[in-house]
């Protein structure tokens, strides 16, 4: 089994930028899908962005094309989520997802670990 942990989270204005950061355990993280998905309050959890062995090999949800970045660096078991000009409907706790034994796309069912999230929040 993996353990999944995000860091980064926090508190700021409409505009600003955040980098969020998903820390998966395992000797075979290279190969991992991990994905970025995230809930609002009284709305459904849903698809952010996910990156496969491939770093090149990224989808983002339609609303964060051009302000999302996701990456990995493989050293140091990591996946990251670059989020720039930020408005308060991004607002959510974002949650890391990971599938260790093949490919996923934008199913969080097709995500069996997932970490506890952490809270974004901006304001206007």
């Amino acid at each position: 089994q993996v353990q999944v942990v995000e860091s980064g989270g926090g508190l700021l204005q409409a505009g600003g930028s955040l980098r969020l950061s998903c820390a998966a355990s395992g000797r075979t993280f290279n190969l991992y899908t991990v994905g970025w998905f995230r809930q609002a309050p009284g709305k459904e959890r849903e698809f952010v962005a996910r990156i496969i062995w491939n770093p090149d090999n990224t989808i983002y949800r339609d609303s964060v094309k051009g302000r999302f970045t996701i990456s990995r660096d493989n050293a140091k078991n990591t996946v990251y989520l670059r989020m720039n000009s930020l408005q308060p409907e991004d607002t959510a706790v974002y949650y890391c997802a990971v599938r260790s034994d093949g490919y996923a796309e934008i199913d969080p069912h097709e995500y069996p670990y997932w970490g506890p999230g952490t809270q974004v929040t901006v304001s206007s």
